[in-house]
This record gives C-alpha cells, sequence and structure tokens, in this order.
C-alpha cells in the first residue's frame, strides 16, 4: 500500500496536480497537530485537575483551547463525560461532523450509512458490535453532532490508575472510547 500511495503521489506531482510542499504540509498537520492523541490528552487533564474538569464541562472549546488544541471543525466543542448511570454515543446522522482537532479524521465506520442510522435507532446493538456490554441500568444517550456543535465523550478513569500520571493516562484513552465506542 504505501508503493502504491508513494507512486501515486509522484504521479500527481509530476503533472501539477499536487505540490509537495503543501502536502508536507498536510501530513505534518495530521501527525502532530491533530488527532486522537490531542483528545486523550483532554481526557486525562479532566481525568487529574479538577479545575480543567469544571472549565471542560463549562465551556468545553474555551478548556480545549487551553491546551493548544482547536481550529477547523474544533470551534463548537461540548465535552461529554460517561459515568456507571450515563453512556454518552456520538454520531452525525446527516454527514461526517466530527471533531477534527482533538480526534482526527473521521473512521471509515463513523461515516458509512449503517453506523449513522442503526446507532440512533439502536444504540445498544451497535456498541455490542464495537464489544461494549452496558448494564440495563446505563442510560444511553446518542448525541447528533452538526456543524455548529460537536463532541467529545470524556470516558470513565479506568479502575487501579490512580498511580499514573497524565501522560500514561492519555496513552490509556482510545479514540473510540471519545466517540462513545469504546470503554476502557
Amino acid at each position: 500500500m504505501a508503493l502504491r500511495v508513494e507512486a501515486l503521489e509522484m504521479i500527481l506531482v509530476e503533472k501539477g496536480y499536487v505540490d509537495p510542499a503543501a502536502l508536507e504540509k498536510i501530513i505534518t498537520t495530521y501527525e502532530h497537530d491533530v488527532g486522537p492523541r490531542n483528545g486523550a490528552r483532554v481526557v486525562a487533564r479532566s481525568w487529574t485537575d479538577p479545575a480543567y474538569r469544571e472549565r471542560l464541562r463549562a465551556d468545553a472549546t474555551a478548556a480545549i483551547a487551553e491546551l493548544g488544541y482547536g481550529g477547523r471543525q474544533g470551534e463548537h466543542m461540548v465535552a461529554l463525560e460517561n459515568t456507571p448511570e450515563q453512556h454518552h454515543v456520538v454520531v452525525c446522522t446527516l454527514c461526517s461532523c466530527y471533531p477534527w482537532p482533538v480526534l482526527g479524521l473521521p473512521p471509515t465506520w463513523y461515516k458509512s450509512a449503517a453506523y449513522r442510522s442503526r446507532v440512533v435507532l439502536d444504540p445498544r446493538s451497535v456498541l455490542a458490535d464495537f464489544g461494549v456490554t452496558l448494564p440495563a441500568s446505563t442510560r444511553v444517550t446518542v448525541h447528533d453532532s452538526t456543524a455548529e456543535v460537536r463532541y467529545l465523550v470524556v470516558p470513565m478513569r479506568p479502575a487501579g490508575t490512580e498511580h499514573l500520571d497524565e501522560d500514561a493516562l492519555a496513552a490509556l484513552v482510545t479514540r473510540d472510547s471519545m466517540i462513545g465506542c469504546g470503554l476502557l
């Protein structure tokens, strides 16, 4: 696959369709500036800093910007906290609205018609497809992301992680858990 991508890139550059410097800037942006590791740092900070957690609850956009993350597709963020009583799942039923600054590019399944329709109608079965089984007493709420509002799910902190620092905690957080389709 890497060779095919490299060959395609070479052809596009040779024909003048792609500027190599612009392509490198895009790659660097997605490798270093946006992506799930940014969201994981937000989650880990909320687990270790109660004041930050309150700011994240009150104004997620501003709290996320405190850590240097923001911009296109992250202008209006809302943080949702999963608890034993409440589990949040995010979808965009119309297209694929997604918080790029904290989660990177959306996974293919997030954009699929099957996910977008099924998670609204039967979220527990979709979660089960991802290996997430919740107690019957846990409410599941589906949040529809839009061009105006994007969501970041703050998963529950795993038990037994009290001794871990923020970096170690961030390493535990997955993209799927920040969409609500994974548990830690």
